[in-house]
Protein backbone atom coordinates (compact mmCIF):
# COMPACT_ATOMS: atom_id res chain seq x y z
CA UNK A 1 0.00 0.00 0.00
CA UNK A 2 1.34 3.43 -0.96
CA UNK A 3 2.09 5.65 2.02
CA UNK A 4 0.27 8.94 1.44
CA UNK A 5 1.98 12.22 2.26
CA UNK A 6 -0.51 15.06 1.98
CA UNK A 7 2.26 17.68 1.90
CA UNK A 8 4.12 16.79 -1.31
CA UNK A 9 7.70 17.80 -1.92
CA UNK A 10 8.29 20.57 -4.46
CA UNK A 11 11.08 22.32 -6.33
CA UNK A 12 11.50 26.07 -6.88
CA UNK A 13 12.68 27.11 -10.34
CA UNK A 14 14.17 30.34 -8.98
CA UNK A 15 16.84 28.50 -6.98
CA UNK A 16 18.65 26.29 -9.51
CA UNK A 17 19.20 25.98 -13.29
CA UNK A 18 17.29 22.68 -13.28
CA UNK A 19 15.87 20.18 -10.81
CA UNK A 20 18.33 18.86 -8.24
CA UNK A 21 19.37 15.26 -7.64
CA UNK A 22 17.01 15.09 -4.65
CA UNK A 23 14.13 16.44 -6.72
CA UNK A 24 14.87 14.02 -9.57
CA UNK A 25 14.87 11.14 -7.06
CA UNK A 26 11.49 12.24 -5.70
CA UNK A 27 10.07 12.34 -9.24
CA UNK A 28 11.39 8.89 -10.13
CA UNK A 29 9.99 7.37 -6.93
CA UNK A 30 6.60 9.11 -6.91
CA UNK A 31 5.87 9.68 -10.60
CA UNK A 32 5.34 13.42 -10.27
CA UNK A 33 7.08 16.58 -9.11
CA UNK A 34 5.68 20.06 -8.41
CA UNK A 35 7.89 22.95 -9.56
CA UNK A 36 6.96 26.41 -8.33
CA UNK A 37 7.67 29.73 -10.08
CA UNK A 38 8.67 28.41 -13.51
CA UNK A 39 7.06 31.23 -15.50
CA UNK A 40 7.80 34.83 -14.63
CA UNK A 41 5.07 37.47 -14.63
CA UNK A 42 5.73 38.71 -18.17
CA UNK A 43 5.94 35.29 -19.80
CA UNK A 44 2.94 34.03 -17.87
CA UNK A 45 0.92 37.00 -19.09
CA UNK A 46 1.88 36.32 -22.71
CA UNK A 47 1.00 32.64 -22.43
CA UNK A 48 -2.32 33.41 -20.74
CA UNK A 49 -3.26 35.91 -23.45
CA UNK A 50 -2.39 33.53 -26.27
CA UNK A 51 -4.33 30.66 -24.73
CA UNK A 52 -7.27 33.00 -24.03
CA UNK A 53 -7.31 33.78 -27.75
CA UNK A 54 -7.53 30.09 -28.66
CA UNK A 55 -10.03 29.43 -25.87
CA UNK A 56 -12.33 32.24 -27.02
CA UNK A 57 -12.17 30.99 -30.60
CA UNK A 58 -13.05 27.44 -29.57
CA UNK A 59 -15.84 28.53 -27.23
CA UNK A 60 -17.73 30.78 -29.67
CA UNK A 61 -19.05 27.76 -31.48
CA UNK A 62 -18.23 24.09 -31.90
CA UNK A 63 -15.22 24.33 -34.20
CA UNK A 64 -15.20 21.72 -36.94
CA UNK A 65 -11.50 20.94 -36.64
CA UNK A 66 -9.80 17.86 -35.16
CA UNK A 67 -7.52 19.99 -32.97
CA UNK A 68 -10.48 21.38 -30.99
CA UNK A 69 -11.98 18.72 -28.73
CA UNK A 70 -15.34 18.94 -26.97
CA UNK A 71 -17.12 17.05 -24.19
CA UNK A 72 -20.49 17.31 -22.46
CA UNK A 73 -20.52 20.14 -19.92
CA UNK A 74 -21.64 19.01 -16.45
CA UNK A 75 -23.80 22.13 -15.99
CA UNK A 76 -25.09 23.04 -19.45
CA UNK A 77 -25.17 19.54 -20.95
CA UNK A 78 -23.87 21.13 -24.15
CA UNK A 79 -20.71 20.39 -26.12
CA UNK A 80 -18.01 22.27 -24.24
CA UNK A 81 -14.41 22.85 -25.27
CA UNK A 82 -12.03 20.82 -23.12
CA UNK A 83 -8.85 20.34 -25.18
CA UNK A 84 -6.85 22.00 -27.97
CA UNK A 85 -4.11 20.04 -29.75
CA UNK A 86 -0.86 21.28 -31.34
CA UNK A 87 -0.67 24.60 -29.49
CA UNK A 88 2.94 25.14 -30.62
CA UNK A 89 1.69 25.34 -34.20
CA UNK A 90 -0.93 27.92 -33.23
CA UNK A 91 1.17 30.44 -31.29
CA UNK A 92 4.69 31.89 -31.41
CA UNK A 93 4.50 32.33 -27.63
CA UNK A 94 4.01 28.58 -27.26
CA UNK A 95 7.02 27.98 -29.49
CA UNK A 96 9.12 30.10 -27.14
CA UNK A 97 7.69 28.24 -24.15
CA UNK A 98 9.10 24.98 -25.52
CA UNK A 99 12.57 26.54 -25.29
CA UNK A 100 12.34 27.23 -21.53
CA UNK A 101 15.89 26.52 -20.27
CA UNK A 102 14.98 25.29 -16.77
CA UNK A 103 12.45 22.84 -18.19
CA UNK A 104 14.71 21.55 -20.96
CA UNK A 105 17.68 21.14 -18.59
CA UNK A 106 15.41 19.17 -16.23
CA UNK A 107 14.16 16.98 -19.07
CA UNK A 108 17.76 16.31 -20.11
CA UNK A 109 18.64 15.39 -16.52
CA UNK A 110 15.87 12.76 -16.45
CA UNK A 111 15.93 11.49 -20.05
CA UNK A 112 19.42 12.17 -21.38
CA UNK A 113 20.64 14.49 -24.10
CA UNK A 114 18.72 12.78 -26.94
CA UNK A 115 15.25 13.67 -25.65
CA UNK A 116 12.46 14.41 -28.12
CA UNK A 117 9.42 16.73 -27.69
CA UNK A 118 6.35 14.71 -28.69
CA UNK A 119 2.85 15.93 -27.71
CA UNK A 120 1.72 19.54 -27.11
CA UNK A 121 -1.82 20.53 -26.10
CA UNK A 122 -3.94 22.58 -23.74
CA UNK A 123 -6.52 20.90 -21.49
CA UNK A 124 -9.09 23.07 -19.80
CA UNK A 125 -12.16 23.18 -17.62
CA UNK A 126 -14.62 25.82 -18.79
CA UNK A 127 -16.11 27.98 -16.01
CA UNK A 128 -18.97 26.27 -14.21
CA UNK A 129 -18.89 23.19 -16.43
CA UNK A 130 -16.57 21.13 -14.22
CA UNK A 131 -15.93 18.31 -16.68
CA UNK A 132 -14.68 15.35 -14.67
CA UNK A 133 -11.34 13.77 -15.58
CA UNK A 134 -11.59 10.14 -14.41
CA UNK A 135 -8.63 8.27 -12.93
CA UNK A 136 -6.33 7.32 -15.79
CA UNK A 137 -2.85 6.85 -17.12
CA UNK A 138 -1.93 9.09 -20.05
CA UNK A 139 -0.37 6.19 -21.94
CA UNK A 140 1.39 2.89 -21.42
CA UNK A 141 5.16 2.61 -21.29
CA UNK A 142 6.31 0.81 -24.45
CA UNK A 143 5.82 -2.94 -24.03
CA UNK A 144 9.03 -4.92 -23.68
CA UNK A 145 11.19 -1.81 -23.18
CA UNK A 146 13.89 -2.26 -20.53
CA UNK A 147 15.15 1.33 -20.62
CA UNK A 148 14.45 2.73 -17.12
CA UNK A 149 14.24 6.38 -18.13
CA UNK A 150 10.81 7.97 -17.67
CA UNK A 151 8.43 9.31 -20.29
CA UNK A 152 6.59 12.29 -18.87
CA UNK A 153 4.52 15.41 -19.38
CA UNK A 154 5.41 18.94 -18.33
CA UNK A 155 2.16 20.59 -17.15
CA UNK A 156 2.21 24.41 -17.24
CA UNK A 157 -0.57 25.88 -15.08
CA UNK A 158 -2.10 29.11 -16.38
CA UNK A 159 -4.77 29.46 -13.69
CA UNK A 160 -5.02 28.68 -10.01
CA UNK A 161 -6.10 25.15 -9.13
CA UNK A 162 -7.36 25.03 -5.55
CA UNK A 163 -8.50 22.07 -3.49
CA UNK A 164 -11.87 22.09 -5.27
CA UNK A 165 -10.49 22.07 -8.81
CA UNK A 166 -6.95 20.68 -8.66
CA UNK A 167 -5.42 17.50 -9.99
CA UNK A 168 -5.26 14.45 -7.72
CA UNK A 169 -2.35 12.02 -7.99
CA UNK A 170 -1.67 8.55 -6.60
CA UNK A 171 2.05 8.63 -5.68
CA UNK A 172 4.05 5.67 -6.93
CA UNK A 173 1.25 4.32 -9.13
CA UNK A 174 3.49 4.56 -12.20
CA UNK A 175 5.24 1.49 -10.75
CA UNK A 176 2.04 -0.58 -10.61
CA UNK A 177 1.20 -3.32 -13.06
CA UNK A 178 -1.40 -2.57 -15.70
CA UNK A 179 -3.80 -4.93 -13.94
CA UNK A 180 -3.43 -2.99 -10.67
CA UNK A 181 -3.96 0.32 -12.48
CA UNK A 182 -7.02 -1.01 -14.33
CA UNK A 183 -8.57 -2.23 -11.08
CA UNK A 184 -8.07 1.17 -9.45
CA UNK A 185 -9.58 3.01 -12.41
CA UNK A 186 -12.68 0.79 -12.37
CA UNK A 187 -13.72 1.83 -8.86
CA UNK A 188 -17.00 3.70 -8.64
CA UNK A 189 -16.90 7.45 -8.21
CA UNK A 190 -13.84 9.65 -7.82
CA UNK A 191 -12.29 8.05 -4.73
CA UNK A 192 -9.29 9.84 -3.18
CA UNK A 193 -8.45 7.73 -0.12
CA UNK A 194 -5.09 6.68 -1.63
CA UNK A 195 -4.39 9.95 -3.47
CA UNK A 196 -3.16 13.47 -2.75
CA UNK A 197 -4.44 16.81 -4.07
CA UNK A 198 -1.99 19.02 -5.96
CA UNK A 199 -3.02 22.70 -5.64
CA UNK A 200 -1.21 24.94 -8.11
CA UNK A 201 -0.64 28.63 -8.80
CA UNK A 202 -0.38 30.25 -12.25
CA UNK A 203 3.17 29.80 -13.52
CA UNK A 204 3.76 26.57 -11.61
CA UNK A 205 4.55 23.27 -13.32
CA UNK A 206 4.01 19.58 -12.61
CA UNK A 207 6.19 16.90 -14.12
CA UNK A 208 4.11 13.72 -14.31
CA UNK A 209 5.03 10.28 -15.56
CA UNK A 210 2.69 9.03 -18.31
CA UNK A 211 1.87 5.99 -16.17
CA UNK A 212 1.10 7.71 -12.87
CA UNK A 213 -2.62 7.58 -12.05
CA UNK A 214 -4.23 11.01 -11.88
CA UNK A 215 -7.53 12.78 -12.46
CA UNK A 216 -9.81 15.49 -11.11
CA UNK A 217 -13.40 15.57 -9.87
CA UNK A 218 -16.17 17.48 -11.59
CA UNK A 219 -16.22 20.43 -9.19
CA UNK A 220 -19.18 22.73 -8.62
CA UNK A 221 -19.07 26.27 -9.97
CA UNK A 222 -15.43 25.93 -10.99
CA UNK A 223 -13.52 28.89 -12.45
CA UNK A 224 -11.60 28.58 -15.72
CA UNK A 225 -8.66 26.20 -15.39
CA UNK A 226 -6.15 25.87 -18.25
CA UNK A 227 -3.08 23.63 -18.36
CA UNK A 228 -0.60 23.33 -21.22
CA UNK A 229 1.00 19.90 -21.63
CA UNK A 230 4.34 19.26 -23.36
CA UNK A 231 5.37 15.60 -23.45
CA UNK A 232 8.99 14.44 -23.82
CA UNK A 233 10.43 11.00 -24.57
CA UNK A 234 14.01 9.66 -24.64
CA UNK A 235 15.08 9.41 -28.27
CA UNK A 236 16.49 5.93 -27.75
CA UNK A 237 13.09 4.63 -26.59
CA UNK A 238 11.28 6.28 -29.49
CA UNK A 239 13.79 4.93 -32.02
CA UNK A 240 13.58 1.38 -30.67
CA UNK A 241 9.92 1.16 -29.68
CA UNK A 242 8.02 3.97 -31.37
CA UNK A 243 5.24 4.88 -31.63
CA UNK A 244 6.58 7.44 -34.12
CA UNK A 245 8.77 6.95 -37.18
CA UNK A 246 12.42 7.99 -37.27
CA UNK A 247 11.48 10.82 -39.64
CA UNK A 248 9.23 12.27 -36.95
CA UNK A 249 12.10 12.36 -34.46
CA UNK A 250 14.36 14.48 -36.65
CA UNK A 251 11.49 16.81 -37.58
CA UNK A 252 10.70 17.42 -33.92
CA UNK A 253 14.37 17.89 -33.05
CA UNK A 254 14.66 20.64 -35.67
CA UNK A 255 11.49 22.19 -34.34
CA UNK A 256 12.95 22.20 -30.82
CA UNK A 257 16.14 23.91 -31.98
CA UNK A 258 14.07 26.56 -33.76
CA UNK A 259 11.94 27.14 -30.65
CA UNK A 260 15.03 27.57 -28.47
CA UNK A 261 16.29 30.24 -30.89
CA UNK A 262 12.89 31.93 -30.97
CA UNK A 263 12.84 32.14 -27.18
CA UNK A 264 16.06 34.14 -27.19
CA UNK A 265 14.27 36.92 -29.08
CA UNK A 266 11.61 37.35 -26.39
CA UNK A 267 11.98 40.30 -23.97
CA UNK A 268 11.05 38.12 -20.99
CA UNK A 269 13.95 35.79 -21.81
CA UNK A 270 16.54 38.58 -21.51
CA UNK A 271 19.23 37.54 -19.06
CA UNK A 272 18.49 33.83 -19.40
CA UNK A 273 21.19 31.37 -20.30
CA UNK A 274 19.72 29.62 -23.32
CA UNK A 275 19.51 25.85 -23.24
CA UNK A 276 21.93 24.10 -25.59
CA UNK A 277 20.37 21.05 -27.21
CA UNK A 278 23.23 18.66 -27.97
CA UNK A 279 21.96 15.28 -29.13
CA UNK A 280 24.68 12.78 -29.92
CA UNK A 281 25.38 9.70 -32.03
CA UNK A 282 22.54 8.68 -34.32
CA UNK A 283 20.47 11.58 -32.93
CA UNK A 284 22.99 14.34 -33.71
CA UNK A 285 21.76 17.27 -35.83
CA UNK A 286 24.92 18.65 -37.53
CA UNK A 287 23.04 21.20 -39.66
CA UNK A 288 19.65 22.19 -38.23
CA UNK A 289 16.91 22.71 -40.79
CA UNK A 290 14.32 25.48 -40.61
CA UNK A 291 10.96 23.82 -39.89
CA UNK A 292 8.45 24.03 -42.71
CA UNK A 293 5.62 23.48 -40.25
CA UNK A 294 4.99 23.02 -36.52
CA UNK A 295 2.02 20.67 -36.61
CA UNK A 296 3.20 17.09 -37.02
CA UNK A 297 0.02 15.03 -36.86
CA UNK A 298 0.75 11.87 -34.91
CA UNK A 299 -1.32 9.65 -37.17
CA UNK A 300 0.83 10.68 -40.13
CA UNK A 301 3.95 9.39 -38.38
CA UNK A 302 2.69 6.26 -36.60
CA UNK A 303 5.21 3.51 -37.15
CA UNK A 304 2.66 0.73 -37.53
CA UNK A 305 0.00 2.42 -39.64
Amino acid sequence: MTQINHDPFFADARLNPCITEEEAKYFLENGFLIIRNVLGVDELGEVQREMARLYDYGMKTVVDHPDFRYAKGMKSGQSTLHRIEYVIDKSDTMKALLGHPYILASVEKLQGRNFIPTWDSMVLKAPGEGIVVPWHRDAAFPEGCSDPRPIFNVDFYLDEADLKTCLWVIPGSHLWSQAEADERCRRDGFQTDDAIPVPMKPGDVILHNIEVLHGSPAGDGNPLRRTVYYEFRPGEIEAAQGPHTLEYLSLKQNMLIDCIERRQQQPYAAGETAFVYRPAGAFAIPEPQQPQQYRFAHETYWRHG
